[in-house]
């Protein structure tokens, strides 16, 4: 289950996992900022923190706890993102972060420029994933 997370209902949700006190500060001070939680047998076992800045979605962080990795969950965050925000995608990811490279490359993110040096030592990728309608049936004729 995937719950939109604000600054009226984040007080309903505690976890270990997470930093709660980072999410109560971005939700409130930062006017784009946006949580989905992931959960499993009612514990957060993944999030998918992002900014929605007027017409882009820029992807801050996913993150899914250890023994859940691998098993697609955070393809379903991503998906539910890309399903539930109707615009263009960014993000920037470490160039050693092979796992996230792969999960980006296969949702049809397209590499867009190379950060020298953007996490010290290490470069990042810009990444973006434009927003194409879908057309309905009545627009393609039928």
């Amino acid at each position: 289950m995937v719950v939109s997370i604000t600054k009226e209902n984040i007080n309903n949700y505690s976890d270990e996992f997470i930093n709660k006190s980072f999410f109560i500060n971005e939700l409130n001070n930062n006017p784009f900022a946006k949580v989905l939680f992931l959960f499993e047998n009612n514990s957060i076992i993944g999030y998918l923190y992002y900014s929605d800045i007027y017409d882009r979605v820029e992807i801050n962080q996913i993150e899914i706890k250890k023994k859940y990795r691998k098993q697609g969950k955070g393809n379903y965050l991503l998906n539910k993102l890309l399903k539930a925000e109707k615009k263009d995608v960014t993000l920037e990811v470490k160039e050693t972060n092979y796992p996230a490279i792969k999960l980006y490359e296969k949702n049809g993110f397209l590499k867009k420029a190379i950060r020298k040096n953007y996490y010290g030592e290490i470069n990042g990728i810009l990444y973006e994933k434009k927003y194409i309608p879908q057309k309905t049936s009545n627009e393609l004729g039928d």
